[in-house]
């Protein structure tokens, strides 16, 4: 669950040719405005990237020859990284200027290196580097982001210095946020490698709208208990609103790389992600419905199930046999990776059942038509 923020005004569609021009031709060395913020543009020529200046948020993610230039991602909130910290702050972290969710969101993200080199057969990888300095909780979070030419694919990865001469717990996750148009009522479904799962107590919510699912009850992904007893399939955005719920999945731990999907069917646009599941056994699905153009879901894969306080956290130690923080060793690096892809489906492809990262490729099953989404991935994880 994000902290509040408003609704950005949208991006006029001249304004978006501009800006994907700039970063076609080139990496941007200068930032560019985006919704009135600065970002720096990434990009190949099959996908342009958005990230912010301030806070490292890749908000804008588009395919190069679509006229719609559909963004799946939340336009305000996108996917921004919640380290050290993930969720509300105590009173004492409040008053000593700690902000919810971490600091590497709030902080200035400054360009280690930035740059393109090419291979045999012509084919180059951009590459952009950044490190934020987190003052409070002294740590160094650095981020390098690629993409390679001829695919659609984002590949991000990421490392957390530890300036103490302590170990400590630490709180990670991977704020991705979907919005309209691509997140549409009734119509956009997520898929995810998962087993076990739970619904968030509702005490533990600080949003006001009406749920459709239980408190704090486990289940087994995708089928949550309703409020009523009954069961609901949670992959389906619902068609009716207002509504907020929230739930937590554990993610297979027998595969080494898990996955999470938003598919809009009726756009023909898959967004996914793939990860290691011993980084990121949790994923989260933050629903918020509230009836207008602000809806949003989370596709929040982290270390801990739930965006919660800190020392609620790593009171918590576990939950359903999985540990809910990592160990960030005194004086020591820890590190991360996964890609983000961004694709349109082929007809009859209707759903998707696997995504498996091997050989050089991403393939996406739809077990019941037998219609695959194939795309080079030549980076592995």
């Amino acid at each position: 669950m994000p902290i509040p923020m408003h609704a950005p005004a949208s991006v006029p569609a001249r304004t978006l040719i501009v800006l994907m021009a700039c970063a076609v031709s080139a990496l941007a060395q200068e930032p560019v405005l985006l919704d009135g913020k600065p970002v720096r543009m990434i990009a190949n020529d099959k996908v342009t990237l958005a990230v912010r200046s301030e806070g490292g948020a890749m908000v804008r993610l588009v395919l190069n020859d679509d006229p719609a230039a559909v963004n799946p991602l939340h336009a305000e909130l996108g996917h921004f990284v919640c380290v050290d910290g993930f969720g509300p702050v105590s009173p004492e972290e409040r008053i000593a200027g700690l902000p919810g969710h971490g600091e590497a969101h709030r902080v200035q993200w400054e360009i280690l290196a930035s740059g393109r080199t090419s291979a045999a057969g012509g084919f180059g990888t951009i590459t952009m580097s950044f490190s934020a300095t987190l003052p409070l909780v002294q740590e160094v979070f650095r981020r390098t982001i690629r993409i390679v030419d001829g695919e659609n694919v984002v590949y991000v990865e990421s490392e957390l210095e530890n300036l103490l001469s302590f170990d400590r717990p630490i709180n990670w996750g991977e704020h991705a946020t979907i919005g309209a148009p691509f997140l549409e009522l009734g119509k956009t479904v997520v898929e995810m490698s998962a087993m076990r799962a739970m619904t968030r107590s509702h005490e533990s919510q600080s949003e006001t709208l009406p749920h459709r699912l239980a408190s704090f009850r486990p289940f087994t992904w995708p089928m949550a208990p309703g409020l009523n007893g009954e069961s609901i399939d949670v992959r389906s955005t619902p068609a009716r609103v207002p509504i907020v719920d929230h739930t937590t999945s554990l993610m297979d731990p027998a595969r080494r790389l898990v996955f999470v999907t938003a598919f809009n069917a009726s756009r023909h646009l898959l967004l996914g992600y793939i990860f290691r599941r011993e980084e990121y056994p949790w994923t989260q699905s933050w629903e918020s419905y509230p009836g207008d153009n602000r809806i949003a879901r989370g596709l929040e894969f982290a270390t801990q199930p739930f965006d919660l306080p800190r020392r609620e956290v790593i009171q918590t130690n576990s939950l359903l046999g999985a540990p809910t923080y990592r160990w960030l060793p005194a004086k020591s690096k820890i590190g991360s990776a996964f890609l983000m892809f961004y694709t349109r489906t082929p007809d009859g492809f209707q759903k998707v059942d696997d995504v498996v990262l091997a050989n050089g490729k991403v393939t996406a099953t739809d077990a019941t038509s037998g219609v695959t989404v194939v795309l080079a991935a030549s980076r592995p994880l």
